[in-house]
């Protein structure tokens, strides 16, 4: 039986030794690999504006990597002295803490202490996952002595520093310096830097948030044994331990007016540079955007507020876009009322654009045929149109022609039709895809913004840029420019502009729909700092008699081009929307009050030809015509009629004679005329029409008058 025994024995001990020496020599040689693609920890990337101010982090665990020169000594000290006090002189392992963790857990018949190192807390953090196996200690202790004679003891208290769990989500020294004081770790106190020290051990225990008892007492432990280990003195522990715990709780949670822009720049990482969402939340990159946080801040509010919707659509979404007018940087823009992370981007949404689409896929176009000028008179009457179509005006009264100016600014729906119909809806589209739209339709609807699949507030605020810029289209970005976390540059949006319509027809068009906003649909009771020029739009209700499914403004400003949208996502007999188009435009306008403005009037670019007024252009007022005896004549004629001298405006006055009607008189620069005439029984009557030589068009004549005999 002893002999028995004793071949047990020997063969047990024979396993040991073969196990320590196999041990030994992995240890020796230093086979046991590591990966060091793991220690390359998930660290947050940070958004900021313009001015280098922190906008929000994005990341999957809440973490900003902190060089070991930015950590103080005295922070380090801290946790060497809670969590390893012989880090600076053991091998990755520590046999004395091991021992001593070994008998007070046989003492208290359950695991009361760990005796692992720091270095093998990195290295089970970092390198092994929470199953339980057999072999696990083992491969912790390996991978411990192998970091070991790999690093150096700074750089492997830097990486356990910036590992760690701090808890409420914060990873890291720097994160929970944040978290708990709102300041960077290298501004961090004695007295602080032990209170993380304390927290690392048990987070939910010793969080001064969850408990300040506990987490004092913690931190005074702290306190003590840095003192006893030679890092602070005796009295300066006491005066630490003396202090209350304060904080200054920063969670970082991404703001909900933020939800949209920064989903917005984690597609454009993507779709631009490449870059997946993964990556962009555990990459440290660092992403300046164009944002103005003030906008972002004010369009959130003005969603969740009822006042900018009618009492019987309060529950109708929305959905809003601004963006710099000389750089294409999106400023502000809002998914929705209730936009959720990664959820419907009602910006992206295509819907009907109504009216709205009249400059893009008519005026714009025609006027760039060159036979047409914002004042060549259009046909404003009903007409059939492929034997089945009658566009219809919202008032319901046709005046039989129309200028251009007047069409836009009334928002007429006759006139547009009319003229894309002579103009060929060839033409539009050409133009249309220069505004950046790629669309299935092929016929007459497209003035009406009548679309088969719509477009979205996006590509609105994109193609409206060209009107309020030279006739040049940009790239909406939200991403100025991204860096990796060395600091190297990944992208940047850069100057992307493409050619749509000519700096007269955008100056035209700017005109024209600035009178939409002063004369036209767009007034509102809203006085804007600064000028602002758009168009309505209205798309009625396929069901619901007088309701309407999208309402629109889309407009610009010398700085700011946008657009909002509202409405519901799907239209029903139920859900529709009660007000108009002036809803959109009172918040588009109350929005750009919000901006700075350094410009407040359109800027002519060089090389076009200014508009006269339109009021200029209307029909001439208060003409008379009187004869006399005498003069060049046996009898003078002698007209004068209402207008402005010097107004750039001229008048053209014509004699009309039954069915003939002739040019008498041309580039008159005041408002009267006079002529002679030898056959007093043959005056006929007159007529004066304004004109614009600029332009190279008339307005509107005055009614024709009979001379009366003057005494």
């Amino acid at each position: 039986m002893i002999k028995k025994l004793l071949i047990i024995t020997g063969g047990f001990l024979s396993v040991v030794v073969l196990a320590f020496a196999i041990f030994t020599a992995f240890i020796l040689v230093g086979t046991y690999q590591i990966d060091e693609e793991k220690l390359i920890m998930h660290n947050a990337s940070v958004l900021v504006d313009g001015d280098g101010e922190i906008i929000t982090n994005l990341f999957m665990e809440n973490r900003e990597v902190v060089a070991v020169e930015d950590i103080p000594e005295h922070v380090a000290h801290a946790f060497v002295a809670i969590e390893d006090v012989r880090f600076y002189t053991h091998h990755g392992i520590d046999i004395r803490a091991i021992g001593r963790a070994l008998y007070r857990d046989i003492l208290a018949g359950a695991k009361v202490e760990g005796g692992s190192t720091i270095t093998q807390q990195l290295a089970k953090n970092m390198f092994l996952s929470h199953e339980k196996a057999w072999l696990r200690k083992t491969n912790e202790v390996l991978i411990a002595m192998n970091l070991e004679r790999r690093y150096s003891k700074d750089e492997i208290l830097a990486m356990y520093l910036n590992q760690v769990y701090f808890g409420h989500g914060a990873y890291g020294i720097e994160a929970a310096a944040h978290l708990y004081f709102n300041k960077s770790v290298n501004d961090l106190t004695v007295s602080e830097g032990a209170m993380l020290a304390a927290v690392v051990n048990a987070p939910g225990t010793y969080s001064p948030f969850e408990n300040i008892e506990n987490s004092k007492e913690r931190r005074d432990l702290v306190l003590t044994v840095m003192a006893k280990e030679g890092y602070i003195t005796t009295e300066e522990a006491n005066a630490y331990q003396a202090e209350e715990i304060v904080t200054d709780r920063q969670e970082r949670q991404i703001d909900e007016s933020l939800y949209t822009y920064v989903d917005m720049v984690m597609d454009e990482a993507l779709e631009r540079y490449g870059i997946s969402h993964e990556e962009l939340l555990t990459g440290g990159y660092r992403i300046e955007v164009p944002i103005d946080q003030t906008l972002q801040q004010q369009t959130y509010k003005a969603l969740q507020n009822e006042r900018y919707f009618p009492a019987e659509s309060n529950d109708a979404q929305a959905a809003m876009m601004f963006m710099d007018v000389e750089s294409g940087g999106i400023l502000a823009v809002q998914g929705g009322r209730d936009y959720v992370r990664r959820g419907l981007n009602r910006v992206y949404t295509k819907r009907s654009p109504a009216s709205t689409f009249k400059p893009l896929a008519v005026y714009a176009p025609a006027l760039e045929t060159g036979r047409y000028t914002p004042y060549s008179m259009l046909t404003d009457e009903l007409f059939q149109y492929n034997n089945q179509w009658i566009p219809e005006n919202y008032t319901h009264t046709y005046t039989g022609e129309m200028t251009m100016y007047d069409a836009i600014k009334e928002s007429a729906n006759a006139p547009a039709v009319w003229l894309l119909n002579e103009m060929g809806v060839d033409q539009s589209l050409m133009y249309l895809r220069k505004f950046g739209f790629q669309l299935p339709d092929r016929d007459l609807h497209i003035a009406l913004g009548g679309l088969e699949e719509g477009v979205s507030p996006y590509e609105m605020t994109a193609a409206y840029r060209a009107l309020a810029h030279e006739g040049k289209r940009v790239r909406p970005y939200v991403i100025k420019a991204i860096y990796d976390q060395n600091g190297r540059i990944v992208g940047d949006a850069g100057p992307v502009q493409t050619d749509v319509v000519s700096p007269q027809t955008a100056w035209s068009m700017t005109q024209m729909l600035t009178g939409v906003v002063t004369d036209g649909t767009g007034q509102s009771d809203i006085q804007t700092k600064t000028a602002v020029a758009g168009k309505t739009g209205t798309q009625q209700h396929p069901l619901v008699e007088g309701a309407n499914s999208d309402v629109w403004f889309v407009g610009y400003t010398p700085e700011v081009v946008g657009a909002v949208w509202m409405g519901y996502d799907s239209a029903t007999e139920t859900s529709y929307f009660a007000g108009g188009s002036n809803y959109p435009t009172m918040l588009f306008q109350e929005m750009v009050n919000k901006l700075p403005h350094e410009q407040v009037t359109f800027k002519q670019p060089e090389g076009t030809i200014d508009l006269v007024g339109s009021k200029a252009m209307r029909a001439i007022e208060g003409l008379t015509a009187t004869y006399s005896l005498g003069g060049e004549g046996l009898v003078s004629v002698a007209l004068s009629w209402e207008g402005e001298e010097d107004s750039g405006i001229e008048w053209r006055v014509y004699t009309i004679d039954g069915e003939r009607r002739e040019l008498v008189a041309e580039s008159l620069t005041v408002p009267h005329f006079s002529e002679g005439r030898w056959n007093p029984f043959s005056i006929p009557h007159y007529q004066v029409v304004a004109y614009d030589p600029i332009a190279n068009v008339e307005g509107a004549a005055s009614e024709v008058v009979v001379p009366s005999f003057s005494f």
